[in-house]
Order: C-alpha cells, then structure tokens, then sequence
C-alpha cells in the first residue's frame, strides 16, 4: 500500500510534465491516490491534454482563482468526482513582466496586486473552495521559493512568495481546529515553463548546485515530489505553518 492509499487529492498547477505539479500528480497516483487536476483560462486544454500522460486517467475541472464563481463550481464538480477532499496541492504562480527583471521601482500597483491575487490569495481561494469538502481532516501544501533574501530578477514574486509564507501560518491557525495542516515545500529551482518567465533564471542554475552540500538537479523535480507527497499523506500529523525545505541544503548554507 502507498503512503496515499485511499486519499483524494486535488493538484492544481499542472502544464506540462516538467511542471513540479505534475511530478505530483504521478507520484500521488502511484502512492494510491484518487486525483483531480484543475486548470484555468488558456491553459486548461493544456493541462487536460497533459493528464493523458499520466498513469490512469484522471479528471480536470476549471477552475481560475481570479474568477470568484469558480469557487462553488469547482467545488461542487469535485465533490461529484471525488466526494470527500483530504488533500490540496496549491502549484499557483504568476506575475506580470513589470514585476520581474532588474528594475524593482518599474511595476506599478495593478501589476503588483495581480501578482499578489494569483500567487498568494490564491491559497486562501482554495481553502474557500475546498476545506468544506476536507470533513476528515487533511492537508493543503503549497510550493513556495523561500524568500528570506532579495534573490536576483525575482523582485515582486519574491514578495508575493513572502507573503504566501505569513498566509499558510494564518490558514494553519485558522484551519487547526478542523484538523487541516496547511504547509510549503520551499523548493530549489527546476527548468519549468514558470521558470522560463523569470529574467536571469541561469543565474539560480549557476549556483545551486556549487552550494547546495546535497548537490541539485535542475532538470529532476523527483525529491519536490516526494517532500509534498509526503506532507499530503498521514505521516507528519503534526505538523502544520511550516516550511519545509526540499533544496539539497541551500539554505542553510552562507556565502
């Protein structure tokens, strides 16, 4: 039996198979789990061409965070599919170009608050969405890029990822009486289409791997998707506002 036997997740994010999301799913699946994929706008017919790929066929619900009607329909569409929810990836990113590059001063509000919107509100969106489907507890996982520092070209997701950190440790607060663990894996950089988006993006390439003591893979999502189908099963059932880091060691390590 796998670590997720019988549990029904719902794995947002999924584009491509190098998305970290869909190392997810396949994971997830292969530990026993019954998944449903959402997927938003453009990138729906994406994200549902992308399912066939992987192990059993699996559904897919629109469901677009900026669009508030999409949280009762997704919603009730997964309770069709799935009936119970115990668990919730949160894959949710993006920001405006003015956002991102080398000029911090140049992204004006409405940039910024999109950027916010949909890389940060958006976990709270799917608490909206899902938690009155969780009846038996569970778990919602985020994937996060820690933001401790001022990382090159990053600028403004950089603050909305620090703000997605101080709203999984109130959702934790808020979610703990009903037996829900809300987390993050702050993951180490992976050639996704996300990562495409980000000016520089070598850059993190060029030194992960000199300073990570455990060594880092660009190109291999496999340990991101152990750290969140493991915070996903039973077996950290006490453990809730954390972040979990899955970077071969990075962090902790100075200059």
């Amino acid at each position: 039996m796998g670590i997720l036997e019988g549990k029904n997740i719902v794995i947002t994010g999924v584009l491509t198979e190098a998305s970290l999301a869909f190392g997810v799913a396949r994971l997830a699946q292969l530990e026993g789990a019954n998944i449903v994929l959402t997927g938003a706008g453009r990138g729906l017919s994406i994200t549902q061409r992308t399912a066939r790929k992987l192990t059993r066929p699996v559904p897919v619900v629109e469901f677009d965070v900026t669009v508030s009607d999409h949280v009762l329909s997704a919603r009730n569409e997964i309770k069709r599919e799935l009936g119970r929810v115990d668990g919730v990836l949160h894959s949710i990113g993006f920001a405006p170009e003015s956002c991102l590059g080398d000029d911090f001063l140049a992204a004006t509000w409405p940039d910024v608050a999109t950027a916010i919107q949909i890389s940060t509100f958006s976990l709270k969106i799917l608490a909206d969405s899902f938690v009155p489907l969780m009846t038996a507890g569970g778990s919602i996982v985020g994937l996060d890029f820690d933001n401790t520092v001022a990382w090159p070209a990053y600028n403004w997701m950089g603050v909305a990822k620090s703000a997605l950190e101080s709203t999984n440790r109130y959702l934790a607060k808020a979610l703990g009486t009903k037996s829900i663990r809300c987390n993050l894996i702050a993951a180490g950089p992976i050639r996704t289409m996300a990562a495409k988006s980000i000016p520089s993006f070598s850059a993190f390439e060029d030194i992960w791997g000199e300073r990570a003591p455990l060594g880092w893979n660009v190109n291999d999502s496999s340990a991101i998707a152990r750290g969140c189908v493991a915070m996903l099963s039973d077996w950290f059932p006490a453990t809730t506002g954390e972040i979990v880091h899955v970077d071969g060691g990075f962090h902790a390590m100075g200059a």
